[in-house]
């Protein structure tokens, strides 16, 4: 009823649309997640509900979209002063995550870059500086994680840090810093330490520099678009076209195993 009034009100048809009723912020998030589990709908998109209250039908082993892997959140960025496209994670989901949760935080975005075209991409762990010191978790969590790189426990991309955000993004810093790394000064993926840097970070970006941003949830059955009521059209449609190119991925992924 509330979909059909807003439609009237903007005069817009939904000839063609199917409409599912749901009795409540609640069962749409109940419904939707339980055709996704079906393969009913390839995909999800958070409308006017609150995040926690998608989340709260998505995370539930039994009934929910889980998969092995852990659920993460990456900002996809064009930002107007930078040459490539640069992909934010975790700044949505993942509070503190430990080095378990950042092994599939980072896992989950390499398979996403190469999803969007990057074949190897280039992953720069964050932290305040570029050395490992014992008393900065995010320092050795970063050593754990390009260790771990190199032993195969992440694939597909060049992982390297700790790297402050300086010579993460800038050659010249990282010239000046004398840091020999194939990642320096051009990663196409930056992971933070924790949520609060990954948010101040993506929306720095936004707001002072002028990026446009998507944001994808991966992790999970099916990908899915966590919106924010302030985010613009322009946000929702570039959101739509990665979630657009994820489902079709995944979903050629399966038939090609299927097939095996």
């Amino acid at each position: 009823a509330k979909i059909e009034a807003v439609a009237q009100a903007e005069g817009l048809d939904l000839t063609g649309h199917r409409v599912v009723d749901a009795a409540h912020s609640h069962a749409a998030a109940e419904v939707a997640v339980a055709m996704a589990r079906s393969g009913e709908v390839q995909a999800l998109m958070k409308g006017s509900l609150h995040t926690d209250e998608l989340m709260a039908a998505v995370v539930p082993s039994a009934t929910g979209l889980r998969t092995g892997r852990r659920i993460s959140h990456v900002f996809v960025m064009d930002v107007p002063a930078y040459p490539r496209m640069l992909l934010v994670t975790d700044a949505a989901i993942n509070i503190a995550p430990t080095i378990l949760d950042k092994v599939d935080i980072v896992q989950n975005a390499i398979d996403l870059a190469q999803v969007l075209g990057v074949a190897v991409p280039k992953v720069a762990i964050l932290a305040a500086v570029e050395t490992v010191n014992p008393e900065m978790q995010a320092t050795i969590d970063a050593a754990m994680l390009c260790k771990m790189a190199d032993r195969g426990q992440i694939t597909g991309g060049l992982v390297d840090g700790p790297l402050a955000f300086d010579n993460a993004v800038s050659l010249e810093a990282a010239h000046t810093k004398k840091i020999t790394s194939e990642v320096a000064g051009q990663a196409d993926i930056l992971v933070v330490p924790n949520l609060e840097a990954g948010n101040m970070v993506a929306k720095q970006l936004q707001y002072l520099a002028g990026a446009d941003s998507a944001g994808i949830v991966l992790g999970t059955r099916v990908p899915m678009i966590l919106t924010s009521r302030a985010d613009s059209v322009r946000t929702r449609l570039a959101s739509a076209a990665v979630l657009k190119l994820l489902a079709h991925a995944q979903a050629a992924k399966q038939a090609k195993a299927g097939q095996a």
